[in-house]
């Protein structure tokens, strides 16, 4: 069977994550010229740490790029580039102690300058991370290795929320005219990068090829034995499985269900599993007047009136879809993190029954006896057979009368499409960056709003007066009852609204070789500090 890394986490401080395949390790293994090779389907889009708020991206450069602090094997926080960090006197913000002595690749020395560099870059109007920073007021550099973060109110959970911001020097973007990130277009930082991590990037050919090095200047201990690691995209994932089973390369992330037996089958090779924290969920556009793909209905959104969202979520057989789909190896999802999570909301547990006579009726009393027809945007090579799941989504649909047409992209232009309102209907994945329930509340429920720097996914527009009054009272509640009883009114808005429809908690499938050694997030991300290859 497949070696289950965890299934799904308690509490943020109980996650576990550590498991690693059968192998060798760091003090058999130590090697002067040990290559690593990996592949997944999705290659990041870019280099720069701000430009794209995405898993496969934020996943890749935190091999290369630091932020003040991190998780552990654990899924912890610890320290990074901060060795200590506390709350301020008044409560309103932290401050943080830098590590000194450590530099970047390019020989720059790390100080405040560049957090205060990386806070202003952060939250440029080019930047697709400014949410991570909607309870900031301003940052504050105390001296040379202190720096204050300032907050709007007492932010108990702001550690948590910066593990993946990157820190670059502000005297590299300076010279290379990379001072704001470059989302529609590139500049010097989109194929480049100079961090302090523990890996350097050596040659980078989009799509193609990414050559990472040790960094032999790094300030930490060294827990990996690898001379070099070889990233390779392969969008095809029964090609990616060949490759690992010819011995071409060593990792494969994702594996496709259907193969995971042929995969567990071959000597030599392990197939690591378990819950990703990410939920697959479809999304509406709320504030569309209209539909832009539909041929029968011109004028109006039918998808503004709740009756017709919940008329989607009852006709879609989520069961249906784990079992064949996903091959049993998904779970329900009722809310927009998985269960177990920090914040979650036990007393809005329970799903709406799939029930298509009830998504009849609905339709029908809304005005679509007939149902209508609509565009329905997914990707195909970023979650788990998600063209897979979208036409299975299209077929249950289609039986209650919502005449679904299907278009697909790769990632690569998939997020574009969706910031051009180019849908009517689309298909998301979310894992909550600290694993709590206020994370997904803040960049996919509350109103977009960009000097608040509020809802950068919510592309939908769904907006609640609401839910953005309680969103700051739990950013700063300290009381962990009244905390969750808000959190708890706002997850009840969110399912009586049906603001998204959420699907299944995705399964994290790895497959590799038995001689390699390493350490299995929930996030799915990939450290290659923990990497060992006998």
């Amino acid at each position: 069977m497949i070696r289950k890394i965890m299934t799904i986490l308690v509490l943020i401080a109980l996650i576990a994550g550590t498991a690693t395949a059968t192998g060798t390790s760091e003090s058999d293994s130590q090697s002067t010229d040990v290559v690593f090779r990996w592949a997944t389907t999705t290659d990041p889009q870019t280099m720069d740490p701000h430009a794209v708020n995405a898993a496969p991206v934020l996943s890749f450069l935190n091999n290369i790029y630091e932020g003040l602090v991190r998780r552990n094997e654990q899924m912890d926080i610890e320290p990074s580039l901060a060795t200590s960090w506390e709350p301020l006197s008044d409560g309103d913000g932290w401050r943080f102690f830098l590590r000194e002595g450590v530099t970047f690749h390019n020989g720059d020395a790390f100080t405040a300058d560049d957090v205060l560099f990386s806070y202003e870059r952060g939250t440029s109007e080019t930047s697709d991370v400014t949410s991570w920073f909607a309870p900031v007021t301003d940052v504050v550099v105390v001296d040379d290795f202190t720096v204050d973060i300032l907050t709007s109110a007492p932010n108990p959970l702001f550690p948590d929320s910066i593990a993946n911001w990157m820190i670059m020097s502000r005297s590299w973007a300076e010279e290379n005219a990379s001072t704001a990130p470059a989302t529609d277009q590139e500049n010097f930082a989109t194929r480049n990068a100079n961090g302090t991590g523990p890996f350097v990037l050596s040659s980078r050919s989009p799509g193609v090829e990414t050559r990472l090095v040790p960094n032999t200047a790094w300030w930490d201990d060294l827990e990996h034995n690898l001379s070099e690691a070889i990233y390779t995209p392969i969008e095809n994932q029964s090609t990616a499985l060949s490759a690992l089973l010819s011995g071409e390369i060593d990792l494969v992330n994702p594996v496709p269900l259907q193969d995971v037996d042929r995969v567990e089958a071959a000597p030599g090779f392990t197939v690591l599993g378990g819950l990703e924290t990410r939920v697959i969920m479809l999304g509406f556009g709320h504030e569309k007047e209209q539909l832009d793909y539909s041929t029968d209905v011109t004028g109006v959104n039918p998808f503004q009136d709740v009756r017709v969202r919940q008329a989607v979520y009852q006709a879609i057989n989520v069961d249906d879809i784990i079992n064949v789909v996903m091959r049993g190896q998904a779970e329900p999802a009722s809310q927009l993190l998985p269960a177990g999570l920090s914040g979650y909301s036990i007393v809005n547990d329970d799903r709406l029954p799939y029930d298509p006579v009830a998504s009849r009726r609905l339709l029908t009393e809304a005005g679509y006896p007939n149902g209508f027809s609509f565009g329905l945007m997914c990707p195909n090579d970023r979650y788990l057979n998600d063209e897979a799941v979208c036409r299975a989504v299209t077929s249950m649909l289609a039986d209650v009368g919502l005449q679904a047409e299907l278009t697909t992209h790769p990632v690569r232009n998939y997020w574009g499409e969706l910031r051009e309102d180019a849908y009517d209907m689309y298909l998301l994945g979310w894992s909550p960056g600290t694993f709590d329930a206020e994370h997904p509340i803040r960049f996919l429920v509350s109103t977009p709003n960009e000097e608040a720097r509020l809802g950068s996914w919510n592309y939908g527009g769904y907006s609640n007066a609401r839910v953005d009054e309680l969103l700051p009272e739990i950013q700063s509640e300290l009381d962990p009852a009244t905390r969750q009883a808000q959190i708890d009114e706002i997850a009840a808005i969110i399912q009586d609204d049906v603001v998204y429809v959420p699907m299944y908690t995705q399964p994290l499938i790895w497959a590799m070789a038995d001689s390699v050694d390493l350490v299995q997030r929930p996030d799915n991300f990939f450290m290659l500090r923990w990497v060992n290859v006998n």
